[in-house]
């Protein structure tokens, strides 16, 4: 989003496909019955699979899919941990590498090796041990620019951190929550990771100080506060700045029309911060094998190669198709920051909670 999502994903032309359980009460059908016949995904709201591939698993393995989505991904998680005692579904999607610990610790999945979990890059691989968690998708959480504004203004846009303190770019920029919203996250995330434990709060004063917005989630930033996405052209908004994913502009190309000859959006390549979605299957989850078929699809060919259009973001196994757009208007970033997931373990809620107080106080 995944970029995420996760990830990955944007509200202009993108259908979200829920299937509804087979059987009812009056059908005669045992309710039982019906409920092993259905397999329910828990996730954030970017989740997305074309009708047809999706419309092939459920012939193949004969389960039905439901879709339940909880809003942004760190909403989403927050949820699936407080209810993890009687779950609402039985697979959970869209645990990035931000809050993944955050779900082991709390013993969110039950072990489970999807099959195709061989075919996974190398470097994606995590829990090797336990395997409670099977890699979906990957992406980058960069700062996206509107091309006109910067273009109008005779203003070259951004490429690093060190830009977004600059007065030239001040009150141009909308970020996402840190405490609710993935992208939010991974972007102190980056911070931290650019400036270490003793710099990125000071980083933080000088770009609060030069006028940066905060919002809930991604698709307020996106869609209703940044000039140069679809959405936020109809909402008139003012903020040619924001932090989104380096998938964002071939969405802009894709979905736009008339299809541009351009991407009408760009991405400062100094900004960005590497992102992972992993499902798992729930503990207590009513249907497990459905979970694990459910998750073995999830890392078939068919649905890797599916997945970028739909849900603009990268798969993770090794020989799946990359869309030339993505190669042409949002190829990922050549050196984005990353942390060890370790130091997220150890620094993340404190990171958060001295983000909140610095940032929204």
């Amino acid at each position: 989003m995944s970029i995420t999502k996760k990830a990955t994903v944007f509200a202009v032309g993108l259908g979200l496909v829920t299937l509804s359980a087979c059987g009812s009460s009056d059908s005669g059908s045992d309710n039982s019955e019906a409920e092993s016949k259905t397999v329910t995904l828990v996730s954030h709201n970017s989740w997305a699979v074309s009708k047809g591939v999706l419309a092939a698993f459920e012939k193949q393995s004969g389960y039905k899919v439901k879709v339940l989505e909880d809003g942004d991904a760190g909403q989403a998680v927050n949820k699936a941990i407080l209810t993890k005692d009687n779950p609402q579904g039985d697979v959970f999607f869209g645990v990035d590498n931000t809050l993944l610990s955050r779900a082991l610790d709390n013993d969110l999945f039950q072990s489970y090796e999807a099959k195709g979990s061989d075919q996974i890059l190398p470097e994606f691989r995590v829990d090797q041990d336990k395997h409670r968690v099977t890699p979906v998708d990957t992406g980058d959480i960069c700062v996206n620019y509107d091309k006109a504004y910067f273009s109008e203004h005779k203003l070259a846009p951004p490429t690093s951190y060190d830009d977004l303190i600059k007065p030239a770019y001040k009150n141009l920029l909308v970020t996402e929550n840190a405490s609710t919203s993935s992208p939010g996250l991974g972007f102190l995330l980056g911070t931290a990771a650019k400036y270490g434990d003793e710099g990125w709060q000071d980083y933080w004063k000088k770009l609060k100080a030069n006028g940066v917005k905060v919002v809930d989630g991604w698709e307020q930033a996106y869609n209703e506060e940044f000039s140069g996405s679809a959405g936020g052209k109809k909402a008139k908004a003012d903020r040619p700045l924001v932090v989104s994913y380096a998938s964002s502009p071939p969405a802009e190309v894709i979905y736009a029309d008339p299809k541009p000859t351009s991407a009408p959006t760009g991405v400062a390549d100094g900004t960005c911060f590497r992102q992972v979605e992993y499902a798992g299957l729930l503990n207590n989850a009513g249907n497990t094998e459905g979970g694990k078929a459910l998750l073995d699809f999830l890392l078939t060919k068919t649905f890797q190669d599916d997945m970028p259009l739909n849900m603009f973001v990268y798969p993770v196994r090794e020989g799946a198709q990359v869309p030339e757009e993505f190669t042409e208007y949002g190829p990922q970033a050549k050196n984005p920051e990353t942390l060890d997931p370790a130091k997220i373990a150890d620094n993340r809620d404190d990171w958060v909670k001295s983000w909140t107080s610095l940032v929204l106080k």
